[in-house]
């Protein structure tokens, strides 16, 4: 896999946004139907996984992950997040896909058949792809839903969560009330740090999985965490944070935050390229659900970007599909009769 191009290629078939399992989908997809693909990233390959906590477990079986018809070997139930980075790692070498990461697009130009994707590599030189068709896969995790509150932009405010040790010992505050802050609340209380939880609901989310939802109860009921439900976070400061509980103001001593509200797609570039947003449905992109093909002739849409604000409805397991619909329009519009290098 090459790093970065030095200038405007020749024309591709297809290049595809997001180098995750769902962009790694399309791609392989589309080699297997004949077409020849290139894939973008702004960071690493599977970025989004990459930047997971570093001992997330996943929540469904090897299987459910799989892309390009390879088997995913795993020992456990439920995978882990370093297993299915090698395991994303095997399947690009397989296919020999053509990933440039740490390229950010910019903008993209030109029309259905000949596209101009403008990138810039990791010191800011320009590159450009061109493509016939393009296939926007940039998941969501990129994006979080800030608290837009003061002091939130202090460096002791983080957005994700990764590794617990760095907070041994210190007040920490978790913002949020679904899987993300459950798990790095029980993570974060299990190697040393004195955590509060606040949550803008009066419980925990009905969402949090069913294994971890009496875990981080029960830690609240022993007040071994300490939780604050029907409340938000007002203000950051260097060593405290204040809350608007439902008894009033509340100011506590802190180290860290992690305001693990949730995160969006990319909307603003999806509209710069012209796709049409619903705003009826949940922001929903307008596109065709058999061929995922968007407003915009000749763009595609893949995996989470398709649900719009609805990001819990899809993931891997359902959006890892999606290459094959597209690769099937590919084919019934006789993109190229290209054949492989």
């Amino acid at each position: 896999m090459s790093e970065h191009a030095s200038h405007t290629e020749t024309l591709t078939d297809l290049l595809v946004i997001g180098a995750g399992p769902t962009g790694l989908a399309c791609a392989i997809e589309a080699q297997r139907a004949g077409f020849k693909a290139v894939l973008v990233d702004k960071g690493c390959l599977c970025n989004s996984l990459f930047h997971y906590p570093s001992n997330m477990i996943f929540f469904t079986t090897p299987e459910l992950l799989e892309i390009g018809d390879m088997p995913f070997p795993s020992p456990n139930q439920k995978p882990n997040r370093d297993e299915a980075l090698e395991y994303y790692r095997k399947v690009a070498e397989h296919y020999r896909l053509d990933v440039r990461q740490y390229e950010t697009v910019e903008r993209v130009t030109g029309a259905d058949g000949n596209f101009t994707v403008h990138t810039v590599d990791r010191f800011g030189r320009p590159l450009a792809h061109r493509a016939r068709k393009l296939v926007i896969a940039t998941g969501y995790y990129d994006l979080p839903n800030y608290l837009n509150i003061p002091g939130e932009n202090l460096s002791k405010v983080f957005h994700y969560y990764h590794d617990p040790h760095p907070y041994f010992g210190l007040d920490v505050l978790v913002v949020g009330g679904k899987n993300s802050a459950a798990i790095a609340a029980l993570d974060l209380w299990r190697h040393g740090a004195r955590v509060t939880l606040v949550h803008r609901g009066s419980e925990m989310h009905r969402h949090v999985k069913y294994w971890i939802l009496p875990d981080i109860n029960n830690r609240i009921k022993n007040s071994e965490i300490t939780a604050f439900f029907s409340t938000t976070l007002e203000r950051i400061t260097e060593d405290e944070v204040t809350l608007r509980t439902p008894e009033g103001e509340r100011t506590l001593p802190n180290h860290f935050v992690f305001a693990l509200t949730g995160y969006r797609p990319d909307f603003e570039f999806l509209e710069a390229l012209g796709v049409k947003l619903d705003e009826d449905n949940d922001r929903c992109p307008v596109c065709d659900p058999a061929t995922l093909e968007s407003n915009v002739p000749g763009i595609y849409l893949a995996g989470v970007v398709v649900a719009g604000e609805r990001t819990n409805e899809i993931f891997i397991e359902n959006g890892r599909f999606h290459g094959k619909q597209i690769a099937a329009d590919l084919q019934a519009k006789s993109v190229s009769a290209a054949a492989f290098d």
